[in-house]
């Protein structure tokens, strides 16, 4: 009986993961976002989470994520940045509340409204800050 449940919580928790996805699934607005916001992207990736899609690529030498609502609408892009350029504050924030705890990744995030954001990996949590590094939130990486 143990075995069944441990198998359906399993079962019910994986959608809830990044899924990666194979380009030929991803919707054809989607597809006409990413290439008229990304001409010459490469090494394209697509997933599926939250039921959004995230496209990784490369484009510039750099490597970048964009995050696209069924719809196509572009919702976010994030580039990857050193740890040691987020904003003053978002460090301020993070040594105190996280004491000891290191920042694995940062990225700076262009929301689709136009503001800036960052982003800063830290126990398996992504905290958001502004552009001026103030604490907006956290969510599950």
């Amino acid at each position: 009986m143990n075995k069944i449940i441990i198998i359906a919580f399993i079962l019910a928790t994986v959608p809830a993961f990044a899924q990666k996805l194979d380009a030929s699934k991803v919707p054809a607005p989607v597809k006409k976002t990413f290439t008229e916001n990304f001409a010459g992207a490469t090494d394209v990736k697509w997933e599926k989470e939250h039921g959004n899609y995230e496209a990784n690529f490369k484009q510039n030498n750099q490597k970048l994520s964009a995050t696209f609502a069924e719809s196509g609408a572009l919702m976010e892009t994030e580039q990857g940045i050193e740890i040691n350029t987020l904003p003053a504050a978002a460090t301020a924030y993070i040594a105190k509340n996280y004491k000891g705890d290191k920042v694995k990744e940062a990225a700076k995030l262009k929301m689709a409204n136009g503001e800036t954001h960052y982003e800063a990996e830290v126990k398996g949590m992504d905290v958001i800050f502004d552009e001026k590094g103030n604490f907006i939130k956290t969510q599950k990486d």
